[in-house]
């Protein structure tokens, strides 16, 4: 026999423990020549035989004596893994992936990673510039969370609603349509766009809306991130359509203003995400949940 079963493994602990068949067999609620059985194939396994008859009770082999102990803690091991422990974050070791905008690294991460040297000083985060079209193919990828925009969560994934807004057009502070108390398609077309191309979708609805009347707009910049494209709408006459949120937050950073969009806008809808593979994992719980929380508390967030 080449294969040793769990169930062997706890036909070996009980015989050792008891040192007699027919009381192993009654404690199994086996019939006593399936538990013969079973000594049979446990000695033939380990080439020992772990119990000797002397007179009417059995003593343990030496073999039988290094196993018992052995063969306690793999048991105990695997129950553990059907029992979900306590959590304590202050002696996790663990890293963790995590994909967001720059926008998120640069001004809500910080204050996550405050709080979880504070709680969890074993914990590292690995960051990633978020893809779009990671969301569809998130438990194939080496993330373990993801902050994101979308209107919709795919089937698998679980997540945490952050809050909503919604898209406005940003210019710069001396731009000659904040003159204007209301914009139109036509003034706003007389310029070119700044478009970036990480995170969620934010302003794809507006193409589809010019299309719809038969207009394009011209992409002077596609970047991925946010600092280069405020620092550009900043020193240009480019505009960018973006998060009301995001925009307040960079108008206080840089020489810029925003201004409400001449149509129907979508709401934007922002969401921590992850797999259903990390679901039920405690500590990964824990990340999610203190990631979130300082998120929804931060100034930076809708």
């Amino acid at each position: 026999m080449d294969r040793l079963n769990l169930n062997l493994l706890r036909a070996l602990t009980v015989l050792l423990q008891d040192r007699n068949v027919t009381q192993a067999a009654l404690r199994l609620n086996l019939t006593q020549s399936a538990m013969s059985r079973q000594l049979t194939q446990l000695r033939d396994y380990f080439a020992d035989p772990l119990l000797i008859r002397e007179g009417n009770s059995y003593l343990l082999s030496a073999r039988a004596r290094q196993l018992l102990p052995q063969v306690q803690a793999i048991l105990s091991d695997i129950e553990m893994l059907r029992t979900a422990e306590g959590f304590d974050p202050s002696s996790c070791r663990r890293r963790f992936s995590f994909a967001c905008t720059d926008y998120v690294a640069e001004f809500i991460f910080p204050d996550v990673l405050k709080q979880l040297q504070l709680e969890a000083p074993g914990i590292d985060i690995s960051y990633k510039m978020w893809q779009p079209d990671w969301l569809e193919r998130l438990g194939q990828l080496p993330l373990d969370m993801v902050s994101t925009m979308t209107a919709s969560v795919p089937k698998n994934l679980f997540s945490i609603h952050m809050g909503q807004d919604k898209p406005v057009c940003l210019m710069a502070g001396d731009h000659p349509l904040t003159g204007h108390q209301k914009l139109s398609l036509e003034l706003l077309l007389n310029y070119s766009f700044v478009h970036l191309n990480s995170g969620g979708d934010k302003d794809s609805f507006f193409d589809r809306a010019l299309e719809a009347k038969g207009l394009r707009r011209r992409i002077l910049f596609e970047v991925p991130f946010f600092s280069s494209a405020f620092q550009v709408v900043a020193d240009s006459r480019a505009l960018m359509i973006l998060p009301e949120h995001i925009a307040r937050n960079a108008a206080d950073r840089f020489y810029l203003s925003y201004l409400p969009l001449p149509l129907s806008v979508p709401k934007n809808h922002y969401h921590l995400c992850w797999h259903a593979i990390h679901d039920r994992d405690p500590a990964h719980c824990w990340v999610r949940n203190c990631i979130a929380e300082q998120i929804r508390t931060s100034m930076y967030s809708p």
